[in-house]
């Protein structure tokens, strides 16, 4: 058989992910403090980009009849300013390119809402990204607060005078971690330090009297001793139980009661002073401030009935292309080099604004078919959340269920039920027993949370009980699905809850 060469045509289909789509699925599914950060660094790298001042906007060009110049890109406020969903020209975000949003289709934010009034009105506004107001509190950037280690540091050098107790109580403190808690060997500290065992073990007893009560303890039961030493609580009863601390995890009162040598009533009141403790004392200390979360969409029921989903304009940021900067600046670049990187900027930013505006519509449309589509839930509550998974969403907008699902990663929403993330309104479907519809997941792993709740100390709920009354209320659950939902919930056994409410009502 002779060996030959020959030139063959084939053709095939495939989906290139330009640099530009790359771009624009990145930013669909970041969260609004990770889209706030990579537009500070855009800006940084682009001179063409610039935020959008009120002032600017409130003086229109007069190069157009509607106040509009020709030649300048609209910035993401402006796009966000117009009364209805964009065109098919300006299509949310979608990686499939079969799947691109129409006038027509059906997840049209109005639908099934009403008009005028119900129909999703949304826009796109400013961030707070600007530079603080310098007439701020000068005084507010002087001060912060002490850390643990400072806080300790300072008492160590006010009840310690001996250089050498200095110096391994230096080291000692090194070891406590942000909880109080000495992590490390202090026979390793010693055999580093040059000293005896006894010496560190000295200092570290004197530190163990430091604020805050209960510092450096090596475990759970020292950090209580100290506590209760404190309060003058530690007898040997005491002490015993704190020995035990295993059996009162596991609410073994009986046990309990005959390694103390107490009857039950004195155990009630020592187990209750244990859990008045502070079983991490270091956390006092060295405190991440608490970062409240920014909903992405608001969602509010107006007088009509209709339900209004607009878009969180204060998380999203207000970027403009100067033009009359780029004009200037090409005017004078001699280079062809100097030319290709302004052409490339201009570009950038060109899509950097375009691409913003496009995630917002994405956003907008994917949260208005949500709150169609669970309207119950924001009506009645928990009870009445309908199943629903991704793909159910993806049909009814003309999406790929790979963009809904970037759209529902970060995203949060406020509801008048609450602040909640998108991820929140997909949940499974279960059967019904009488045939009738399905129930979502979380749906029934609230009503678990709510019979639990409820159940008397002389009637606990076992797991075999919670699915009879869950069959009795139509719902075609099995025994391990619901010890999952429970331990979902971090709720112990039947076998513990009664204990644990046994010996609280002792």
């Amino acid at each position: 058989m002779a060996v030959s060469q020959r030139l063959d045509l084939r053709q095939a289909q495939s989906l290139v992910m330009t640099p530009q789509l790359q771009q624009a699925i990145k930013l669909l599914e970041l969260s609004n403090q990770d889209l706030a950060a990579y537009v500070e660094d855009e800006l940084e790298r682009n001179p063409l980009l610039e935020r959008a001042d009120d002032s600017e906007r409130e003086a229109p060009s007069e190069a157009s009849a509607d106040g509009v110049d020709p030649d300048r890109m609209l910035d993401t406020k402006e796009f966000g300013d117009r009364e209805h969903l964009p065109d098919a020209k300006d299509s949310p975000i979608d990686a499939d390119y079969d799947n691109t949003y129409t006038g027509n289709s059906a997840g049209e934010g109005s639908a099934d809402f009403g008009e005028p009034s119900g129909q999703a009105n949304w826009r796109v506004g400013a961030g707070r990204g600007d530079f603080p107001d310098e007439d701020g509190d000068f005084q507010e950037t002087l001060t912060r607060d002490l850390t643990l280690r400072e806080h300790l540091e300072q008492q160590l050098g006010i009840e310690v005078a001996d250089p050498t107790e200095r110096l391994i109580g230096l080291q000692v403190i090194d070891l406590i971690d942000d909880a109080g808690y000495v992590q490390g060997d202090l026979i390793a500290l010693a055999e580093r330090l040059g000293c005896s065992l006894e010496l560190v073990e000295c200092v570290l007893k004197k530190i163990q009297q430091f604020d805050p009560v209960g510092v450096a303890a090596r475990n759970l039961a020292e950090c209580l001793a100290l506590q209760l030493k404190e309060r003058d609580r530690l007898d040997p009863a005491m002490q015993a139980l704190l020995d035990h601390l295993d059996l009162l995890a596991k609410h073994d009162r009986a046990q309990l009661m005959k390694v103390c040598g107490v009857d039950a009533e004195d155990l009630a009141d020592m187990a209750a002073e244990i859990r008045s403790l502070n079983p991490r004392p270091g956390y006092a200390f060295d405190r991440t401030e608490v970062q409240a979360i920014q909903p992405d969409i608001m969602v509010y029921r107006l007088p009509d009935g209709s339900w209004s989903v607009e878009l969180n304009s204060d998380n999203l940021p207000r970027l403009l292309v100067n033009q009359q900067y780029h004009a200037r600046v090409t005017g004078k670049a001699q280079s062809k080099a100097d030319k290709e990187y302004l052409a490339d900027r201009l570009s950038a930013a060109n899509w950097l604004v375009k691409t913003l505006h496009q995630r917002a519509t994405t956003i907008l449309k994917v949260a208005t078919e949500i709150v169609r589509q669970q309207e119950m839930f924001f009506l009645h509550g928990v009870k009445h959340l309908k199943p629903l998974i991704r793909r159910n969403i993806a049909d009814e907008i003309g999406m790929h269920e790979s963009t809904v699902s970037r759209v529902a990663a970060n995203k949060f929403m406020a509801t008048p039920r609450g602040l909640f993330e998108l991820r929140y309104f997909f949940s499974a479907a279960i059967q019904a027993a009488d045939g009738a519809d399905s129930h979502s997941a979380e749906a029934v792993r609230s009503r678990i949370k709510e019979l639990i709740d409820k159940e008397p100390i002389e009637a606990v709920l076992s797991d075999d009980r919670l699915v009879a009354v869950l069959k009795n209320e139509g719902v075609d659950i099995a025994r391990r699905t619901v010890a999952k939902y429970r331990e979902s919930l971090r709720i112990p056994s039947s076998v513990q809850r009664r204990r644990e409410k046994s010996l609280r009502s002792a």
